[in-house]
């Protein structure tokens, strides 16, 4: 007896010191050239979301006044750029840039195309490679579904950024005073979707790298490995990086506000806005009418939104990779792919906040406004792979897990009894 609960305990510790490492190679997972071709997208979309940043911040997103699904050649002669640019005059945009130059309209127009290109090109990055991994029936089972799904998103993106150009041609923006720019409530709705469909391709790629542990019954073996207790803070850890991460996508969305009002060119000062912790009387006016779109469309409401809600989303990953790496309880419920996201999460959290203020600091340059961009999806990424690597104390397997010892205790002749130690089952005569 004393030998078999030896062997158990050396099984158990030996999963716990292992954890749920990612499985890249095809010799060990099948499907591992899927993952690799997901997560690839995944990079491209990331790209993708830079190239739009820059686009944004180099006032080019209304240059290509048409939209063609398939997408076009730019002007290849001075007659094409000629006719290209006299279209462009004809919209709201130009009335206050008459100045501009055919030379400088060609380098916005070359951005807001390249963006778009981008677009086409992930596209067929991804529809091709699906449809061969399909037919050579390498896609896991039960995959399909969300394989269609991310194709669907990607579609649609380029429809809402359509959508979003759009609000800043049409007529009714003649009479603008400030500079024209699109929605503001358009341009979080795209930012958002793509900020959406890279964290599902982020997660599916992670999902597909780990597939055979879940197949083979490797992740609910090492949630046995766990005491109750080990569980339980596992738990709270798993909840923490969830609302972490939800954190961070508020704070994304709350951006393209900043973004689409030009917030981030105001009170240029940290903490203080206006000498004022709080500037009570720039966050309301009364002349927008209802009330609650002061907080989407008001300067320093926006600003202010944006600011503390990064501050927060800081100091919340620092905190929780704080607990999860110096609390007792952590040192006996985690593995090591959760304690490097941990670290992770929490060093990059501190980058970003860090960029953030700097940004504001220094009115927005282009590179490090665009480097703030990136920066938070680091920080979504960073969230992401911990709750991922926490999934082995997910609700649903520990009910599952805990269902199956009681079927199998159900299930024992009455000359015997199950024990149950440190979540390993063991049996033992009486």
């Amino acid at each position: 007896m004393s030998v078999l609960s030896a062997a158990a305990s050396k099984m158990s510790s030996s999963l716990v010191q292992k954890g749920l490492p990612a499985l890249t190679s095809s010799a060990t997972n099948v499907h591992a050239p899927v993952a690799k071709w997901i997560l690839a997208t995944g990079g491209l979309v990331v790209g993708m979301v830079h190239v739009g940043g820059v686009t944004r911040l180099t006032k080019s997103g209304l240059s290509m006044t048409d939209w063609k699904p398939l997408g076009s050649l730019p002007p290849l002669s001075q007659a094409e750029w000629q006719t290209e640019f006299d279209r462009y005059q004809q919209f709201p945009e130009f009335q206050q840039r008459k100045s501009m130059t055919l030379s400088e309209f060609q380098t916005i127009f070359y951005w807001e195309w390249g963006h778009r290109m981008m677009g086409r090109v992930v596209g067929l990055a991804f529809a091709v490679p699906w449809a061969y991994f399909s037919f050579k029936k390498i896609i896991p089972p039960g995959y399909q579904g969300r394989m269609a799904l991310l194709l669907g998103m990607g579609g649609t993106q380029g429809l809402v950024g359509w959508w979003m150009v759009k609000s800043g041609l049409g007529d009714d923006r003649r009479a603008d005073r400030k500079e024209i720019r699109v929605s503001p409530y358009r341009l979080a709705a795209h930012l958002g979707m793509a900020f959406s469909t890279y964290s599902m391709l982020l997660w599916t790629g992670l999902d597909i790298l780990q597939h055979p542990h879940e197949v083979s019954g490797r992740v609910k073996e090492l949630a046995k490995s766990f005491t109750k207790a080990s569980l339980q803070h596992a738990r709270k850890i798993r909840v923490g990086a969830i609302g972490v991460t939800g954190l961070t996508a508020v704070t994304v969305v709350s951006g393209a506000f900043v973004a689409g009002n030009d917030a981030g060119n105001a009170y240029n000062t940290f903490p203080l806005m206006d000498e004022q912790l709080i500037p009570y009387d720039d966050m309301v006016d009364p002349d927008i009418s209802p009330a609650y779109r002061n907080l989407f469309e008001t300067t320093a409401m926006v600003q202010w939104n944006h600011r503390w809600l990064g501050t927060s989303t800081a100091l919340s990953a620092i905190g929780l990779a704080g607990v999860g790496m110096l609390h007792p309880a952590s040192r006996n419920a985690m593995t090591p792919q959760v304690r490097k996201g941990l670290m992770v999460l929490g060093g990059v959290a501190v980058g970003q906040v860090s960029l953030g203020i700097a940004t504001l600091l220094s009115y927005v340059p282009i590179a490090l406004a665009a480097a703030h961009q990136l920066g938070s999806l680091v920080v979504l990424s960073s969230g992401i792979y911990v709750v991922h690597s926490l999934r082995y104390c997910r609700p649903g397997l520990l009910k599952h897990t805990a269902q199956t010892v009681r079927t199998a205790a159900a299930a024992t002749p009455s000359s015997g009894k199950i024990v149950v130690t440190q979540g390993i089952k063991k049996s033992a005569q009486v």
